[in-house]
């Protein structure tokens, strides 16, 4: 009997956690800005795959889609004018700033700044890691695939470097993305939390569309800078929660 009881004690302590305490571990409190990150970059992913299926099947180009969709954002007797009214070229050149160097690095610097007058400059330390690794992960692509510009409609706006993947869909998506998740993290409120993300993922997928409107990339440029911005920003967010548990010893 002694055996048997200390052989039945032995198994609960080795028995699958409980219904309990795996509801805890899917649904703590920092469980849906990552289901939010992690269903985007799935849809991304699986645009871009869709995209690359579709462009072997029609005519054996795999730029037929990329092709189509530049053109149709043109006139088709005017392949110089871009299609809409006479101010929305002005309007996407201002949207696509946001995801530029510029005013990333100026928004990255504020927030960095802020959080170490905030006395969290581990914090800081890891946003502007973060971000500064992410660009030169863009730059290390742009270089190894060495993807030229699209060609097939004149440029809106004046570019230099390769084309693959888009450096603005990339880093909007790695920038805002990372800084929406670590602020939804302060607040308890799932309303605020959702509002942050969907504000995050809505300026990515504004500034990777007009790189597309302006015929500076291919619609699959753009595609996969979204699909790695957003692994960028879980990978981030993952690394985020392992270092607070190990600070925290939890």
């Amino acid at each position: 009997m002694g055996a048997q009881a200390m052989n039945a004690t032995s198994s609960d302590i080795v028995e699958k956690p409980s219904r309990s305490s795996r509801k805890r571990l899917f649904s703590g409190p920092h469980r849906l800005d990552s289901k939010v990150l992690l269903s985007f970059l799935a849809i991304a992913v699986a645009l871009m795959a869709l995209f690359w299926l579709g462009s072997e099947v029609m005519e054996g180009d795999i730029f037929a889609f990329d092709k189509t969709i530049l053109r149709g954002l043109r006139l088709a007797h005017d392949p110089a004018t871009p299609i809409g009214p006479h101010w929305l070229p002005r309007v996407v050149l201002d949207i696509t700033a946001i995801g530029g160097v510029t005013v990333l690095t100026l928004i990255t610097l504020l927030v960095v700044g802020f959080l170490l007058v905030s006395r969290s400059a581990s914090t800081a330390a890891f946003v502007a890691a973060a971000v500064a690794s992410g660009a030169i992960a863009n730059t290390a692509l742009k270089t190894f695939f060495v993807r030229p510009r699209p060609e097939i409609v004149p440029h809106l706006i004046e570019v230099s470097s390769t084309s693959f993947p888009s450096g603005h869909a990339m880093n909007s998506a790695m920038v805002y993305l990372t800084l929406a998740t670590l602020i939804a993290r302060t607040r308890k409120r799932v309303a605020v939390r959702l509002y942050l993300l969907g504000a995050a993922i809505f300026l990515t997928l504004l500034v990777g569309m007009t790189r597309v409107y302006l015929g500076v990339h291919w619609p699959s440029d753009v595609l996969a800078g979204w699909g790695i911005g957003a692994l960028w920003a879980v990978l981030c967010s993952l690394t985020a929660k392992l270092l607070q548990r190990r600070q925290f010893g939890g």
